[in-house]
């Protein structure tokens, strides 16, 4: 049965759709503010419709278009999270939201800017870490 166009994808369906392994998508992540996936308790990552969009926006940008991680960003800072997803999306099929309501941009606007969202990672790294030490301490006990 087949994911309906609006559900969250796990970073392997992510991963098959964009048509990049799942480590590059993780080193995109520490390289885009913009791209910022759901993660869960344990790190597990969903992404949204729109974060599937961005992905194949950078991918489009990186591997056709010749850009450079740097001109990507550039891109992004000069255009705006909406001018990039349209090399992900060209028939705007996918709808996003005003450009300050997007994910990476709505924690920027509460005045957090990447570094909230850079503690986010890190708390959730940290919530992953605790939860395999748990399962890891009660194995033992």
């Amino acid at each position: 049965m087949a994911k309906s166009p609006n559900a969250f994808r796990t970073i392997s369906e992510a991963a098959a759709e964009v048509g990049a392994p799942q480590h590059v998508l993780r080193f995109w992540e520490t390289k885009f503010v913009f791209l910022t996936p759901l993660k869960r308790a344990g790190g597990r990552r969903f992404y949204r419709p729109q974060d599937v969009v961005l992905l194949k926006a950078v991918k489009r940008l990186l591997h056709d278009e010749g850009l450079t991680i740097k001109g990507v960003q550039r891109l992004h800072k000069e255009q705006g999270l909406r001018r990039l997803a349209h090399y992900g999306d060209p028939d705007g099929t996918v709808a996003f939201e005003p450009e300050g309501a997007a994910p990476a941009a709505a924690s920027a606007s509460k005045g957090g800017g990447s570094s909230s969202i850079r503690l986010r990672q890190v708390l959730a790294e940290l919530e992953g870490a605790r939860a395999r030490l748990e399962a890891v301490l009660s194995r033992s006990a």
